[in-house]
């Protein structure tokens, strides 16, 4: 990875020289309570000498307010943070909160943070308003974040570019038949995942043993999204690799969870804390090597930027297929229990590090843009 540009590396800040870094959380999606855990944990690690922080709340109902709870509590020292942020306060318009983060032109030193999980965040809409008004964001672009949000195009690109996954069916509501659950079973196997193509967090997954477990896990599926995978289950380690940077990505060490449940759900994920994070996973330095090379790859591929959580599927000895790619979260999240701080953690990177990274990988990016489109 290059070094950092001292004009735009948070770590060279003074006093008097912080940058203005405005949180984005809440949102409208399903993943709506895991955006203010995450965003909570962010604020109380970014340094204070560093940045001036304004955390925007986001409602389930679109309004956007100044999240006045969190700013106080803020104000007191990161000690006096809850667990969860309200996204409630003094309201805003998106408008607004653009509008000031553009103020200051090109000597700007404003970035955006979206913490923005799921639909309406994660998925390149929020990050376009930041594209038209021409403001530094961390995290993927409109493309990336839309192709790694949406599975089933996610796959597609992937399968174009070589990259093994389970065999899986994409398809929208008009297309099922009565028999169209049997027809899934027949060609995929059982059991089988059922998953919204757009949305993250386990939210809406099912594990579907029976054809009538399959037809209801559909249901459910379209509950949150017109579009639905199914894909086989396999039968393999979970293996998953945090990757930061922009155009020269490095992969941190691989980690492996071990599910407290019967598969790695929201639940499992957020709430029980039953899981298991085996960090660096017990592979081989040649498997190593591999997964780690395989998850810059799939970045490049899905045109990420950023930071990205590449998650891998790993059927190892006779008859495995080795790894096969799962799904890619280009805003995972930073809970005190997900992995993509823990893995950069035992890479060397601290959670406050990291944090000035994506700082500063989002005004590098910006510059880089802007030298493309100030013809």
């Amino acid at each position: 990875m290059s070094s950092p540009d001292p004009q735009h590396d948070p770590s060279a800040a003074g006093p008097d020289d912080r940058i203005d870094l405005i949180v984005l959380f809440g949102g409208q999606s399903a993943e709506h309570d895991v955006s203010c855990t995450t965003a909570a944990h962010v604020l109380r690690a970014a340094d204070p000498s560093k940045y001036r922080i304004t955390p925007i709340g986001i409602g389930r109902d679109g309004t956007w307010s100044l999240a006045t709870g969190a700013q106080h509590a803020l104000a007191a020292g990161p000690d006096a943070l809850p667990g969860h942020l309200d996204p409630a306060g003094s309201p805003v318009s998106a408008t607004d909160v653009v509008s000031r983060a553009s103020a200051g032109g090109s000597g700007s030193r404003t970035v955006v943070m979206p913490l923005l999980h799921g639909p309406m965040g994660e998925d390149g809409t929020v990050q376009g308003l930041l594209e038209l008004a021409g403001v530094p964001y961390v995290g993927s672009g409109v493309l990336g974040s839309s192709l790694s949000m949406d599975k089933a195009m996610a796959k597609q690109v992937l399968t174009a570019n070589g990259v093994a996954q389970a065999r899986s069916r994409s398809f929208r509501e008009h297309e099922i038949t009565p028999s169209f659950p049997q027809q899934l079973v027949d060609e995929l196997g059982l059991p089988l995942f059922v998953k919204p193509a757009n949305m993250g967090s386990s939210v809406g997954v099912s594990k579907a043993k029976t054809v009538e477990a399959v037809r209801d896990a559909i249901d459910l599926a379209l509950s949150y999204d017109e579009w639905v995978v199914v894909e086989e289950a396999i039968t393999g380690r979970e293996i998953e690799v945090a990757v930061l940077g922009n155009l020269e990505p490095r992969a941190s060490v691989p980690g492996e969870i071990v599910p407290g449940a019967e598969f790695y759900d929201y639940a499992d994920k957020y709430l029980d804390d039953g899981s298991q994070a085996v960090i660096p996973a017990r592979l081989s330095p040649e498997a190593t090597a591999e997964v780690q090379a395989l998850a810059v790859r799939i970045f490049h591929v899905l045109r990420c930027e950023g930071m990205a959580r590449v998650d891998f599927f790993f059927e190892d000895g006779p008859g495995g297929r080795g790894f096969l790619c799962n799904e890619v979260n280009t805003i995972p999240g930073f809970t005190p229990i997900s992995m993509y701080p823990k893995l950069w953690i035992a890479s060397g990177l601290s959670y406050a590090e990291l944090i000035d990274e994506l700082v500063r990988l989002a005004l590098e990016r910006q510059t880089r843009r802007r030298r493309n489109t100030a013809r």
